[in-house]
Order: C-alpha cells, then structure tokens, then sequence
C-alpha cells in the first residue's frame, strides 16, 4: 500500500463503528467512512473535542453538526521538492473537506517526476482531468509543470484557483478550465496538443456542466483510451485515481497496460492508497491509484 504518511497538519487520530476521528490542522472532524467496520471503542481523548461531526442519514447523504467550527481554515503540506502547499478547508455537502488528504502519496510521486526533468531544462506539459479543488494542480504547477486543470464544477475551479494563490504557484504555471472532462479530452485531440503527463480522479456518478452523466465504470475505459492519445512523444507519467470499490488495483493495471504500455512499453505499478492510523500500525485504506511510467 501507498500510505501518506508525511502530514503535519493532519492526521487519523482513531477509527471505529464506521467513523474515523481526524485533525485537520487545529480542528477535530468526525465523519464516516465505509471500510471502518471493526468496533473498537471511543477511547481516545479527542472524540470528545470535536469541532464537527458529519451524521449519515439511512435515507442517504447526511448533515454536518458544528461545534465552535470556523466556516473557513487552512492546512498545509510540506513536498519533498521544498514547497509548501497550503489549502482552503471548508465543511460541505456529503461529509468533505476540500481535499483527499491520501493523495499527498501521489503528489509527493508526482512532484519528484516532475521536479528532476525541469532541472534537466525540460518544459514538462501535464493535463489534470476532474481536478477538484487543485491539491495536484499546486503539487505539479509549485514543482514547475505547466499544468492545465479540469474540472465541470466552476466552483471547485474557483476553490482550486485560491489554493493556488495560497501556496503561492506561479500563475503562468497553470491553466484553469470549466468543461466536462471527456469532452474537453476530444477537443484537446482535435487540436492536437500533447501533454506529457496526465493524470486523473474520475467520481464514481458525476454530472458535466451541460447535464452529462458519468458513471465510471462505463465511461472510465473510453476516457483513458482518449486520453492516452494525448500523451507526447516522451511521455512522463499517467495517473488514475478509483474510489469505487468495483475497481481494484488490478484493473487499473490492466486499463494502463492495454492503453498505455502497449504503445510505449514502461511500467505500470497499482495499489491501494491510505492513511496511517496515529498510535497504531494500521493504515485505513482510501481507494486505489495505477500509475504508469515509461
């Protein structure tokens, strides 16, 4: 497994009864999570300092219950590239944050990559597709990718364009675009740019800015295809990211091998990815990451 274990400004603090207990810089969040089913007590201290609690309905969705929680904080997270991130937190709809804090594992990957080809003097172009709230974007643009960033929420592009100000990205480094992901994908084809990494976190059901709907385990294997096309004629990296459970780390090794590695040869690694449990050697596992390299 992949853990993000190089967090300062956050850890899990316990897990049990399909909750985990978080902090998030100088507040205590409480919020479900599905793989938690081992019950093992309220024992540490800070369940009972939270500053928010997320409460599941059995109808579906939930609802945030506050306690003495600003509407608005920050959090950051130091690279291996000597740059520090800084992010925009606020509580909204369906239990998030505004970031996915296990995907730091991937920035810090994706950084390093990065960071050595621009010091050779190359020019490294990536393409971030349902890029939400930017935390790659900033990882990528700060280690001096110029990175164009997806997303068909104008408001998570918004969001992403502060996190990108706060962690002080040059803003010559990133293009922001609101548009369904696999549309833009075929646009970007026609026009015949090139990208020489790509990466992406596609949402399990998801709705494009025109009504699109996506469901990913039919729309996911064309993406990756077009996408795949996409890349340069030395190309970096490929990343795609699964939170549904029905997509193993095997199957996005099968997705980048007939995609990708077909084509170019290289190598494709997947696994889980997580978070470790503080106090303990247990890792709560958050979804699962394929990753390809030539």
């Amino acid at each position: 497994m992949w853990v993000a274990e190089n967090w300062k400004d956050y850890e899990v603090l316990d897990c049990t009864s399909g909750e985990k207990l978080e902090r998030w810089g100088d507040y205590i969040l409480v919020r479900p999570d599905p793989q938690v089913i081992w019950e093992t007590g309220h024992e540490h201290p800070s369940w009972k300092k939270k500053n928010g609690h997320y409460h599941r309905s059995a109808k579906g969705g939930g609802e945030w219950e506050f306690f003495n929680l600003p509407k608005e904080w920050t959090i950051s997270y130091p690279l291996p590239t000597d740059h520090t991130l800084t992010f925009h937190l606020k509580p909204f709809a369906f239990k998030h944050t505004g970031i996915f804090p296990e995907q730091a594992v991937n920035w810090d990957w994706m950084s390093k990559l990065v960071s050595e080809q621009v010091a050779l003097g190359r020019s490294i172009k990536v393409l971030n597709l349902f890029a939400y709230t930017g935390g790659a974007t900033a990882a990528l643009a700060a280690s001096g990718a110029q990175v164009t960033h997806v997303d068909a929420a104008k408001g998570m592009v918004n969001w992403a364009k502060e996190n990108a100000v706060a962690s002080q990205v040059p803003k010559e480094n990133t293009r922001w675009i609101v548009d369904d992901c696999a549309k833009f994908v075929e646009r970007e084809l026609r026009r015949g740019n090139r990208y020489d990494g790509i990466l992406m976190d596609p949402p399990s059901y998801g709705r494009g800015p025109k009504g699109e709907i996506w469901k990913i385990e039919e729309s996911v294997w064309p993406l990756v295809k077009q996408a795949a096309q996409l890349l340069s004629d030395r190309p970096l990296f490929f990343l795609i990211n699964s939170y549904t459970t029905g997509l193993q780390p095997a199957v996005l090794t099968y997705m980048l091998n007939f995609a990708i590695s077909a084509i170019y040869g290289g190598k494709v690694e997947s696994s889980e990815i997580g978070l470790p449990i503080s106090g303990t050697e247990l890792v709560l596992p958050c979804g699962a990451s394929g990753r390809w390299t030539p």
